[in-house]
């Protein structure tokens, strides 16, 4: 079972059609599917949502709908609500990543939701007094509320991420050995030289420096032909000007 189709999120009266589709994307992006909206209201710009879903209109057709909080989280063992508010009970509140793997034990088990608020008031005291669990986002101080969407993605990309769903792309590449390089260092050594790049007694300094740019990262074979192969061509570029320039060398 995988822990992400556990996870309901949970839209407490949005007030912007917009947001909600804004949602679907984020959750979509996560590997989320389950959405729940509570109490939407009556005007609600659902045409807004469809445009801002773009792609995850299908989620958005899928989200289900309760009047109450208690019917969107009755079958949820572990319910954490976000709060952008500090203080008396709030005190306790955890940021994403640190609830992150509390969320994904539960979730391999059983069916969890994460709540969000209304854009203008977030949670109320009563909404929160049905949580197991409280979730503050840290944020700068120059403005500490953040978009409905941008704090649902937030919370999901850290179960995202902790539930090791994404396996960044490996390189493929051989790196290149010793041997390599220095052919390769002495191509540049010689290109610096012959285009006057640099003068003869600052010329192993220059060296140095390029050493230490080359060798930041991992060097792999294709780099290290293809800086051969740039070294290769100033230095054809430069005996072919040289000859233009002085006929009588032929």
């Amino acid at each position: 079972m995988n822990p992400l189709d556990q996870i309901r999120v949970v839209l407490v009266e949005p007030m912007i059609g917009g947001n909600i589709g804004a949602v679907c994307r984020a959750i979509n992006n996560n590997g989320i599917t389950d959405l729940a909206v509570v109490n939407p209201r009556p005007d609600t710009n659902w045409p807004a949502a469809a445009q801002l879903a773009c792609n995850a209109r299908p989620q958005l057709a899928a989200r289900r709908t309760f009047d109450t909080l208690e019917e969107a989280i009755g079958d949820c063992t572990l319910v954490a609500g976000t709060s952008a508010r500090t203080g008396f009970y709030r005190d306790t509140a955890m940021t994403p990543s640190e609830f992150a793997p509390i969320a994904l034990e539960s979730a391999a088990h059983h069916k969890i939701a994460l709540l969000f608020g209304r854009e203008d008031k977030g949670l109320f005291n009563d909404e929160l007094a049905c949580c197991t669990h409280i979730i503050h986002i840290p944020t700068s101080p120059l403005y500490t509320s953040l978009n409905l969407s941008h704090a649902v993605m937030v919370c999901c990309y850290e179960l995202f991420k902790a539930n090791d769903a994404f396996e960044a792309p490996i390189e493929k590449a051989e790196e290149a050995d010793s041997q390599l390089r220095e052919r390769m260092f002495g191509l540049w050594r010689e290109m610096m030289i012959q285009t006057e790049f640099t003068h003869d007694q600052k010329l192993d300094h220059m060296m140095m420096g390029l050493r230490r740019i080359f060798t930041r990262g991992k060097l792999t074979v294709p780099d290290a032909k293809i800086l051969m192969g740039l070294a290769k061509q100033s230095l054809w570029v430069v005996e072919r000007w040289r000859e233009t320039s002085n006929p009588q060398k032929k």
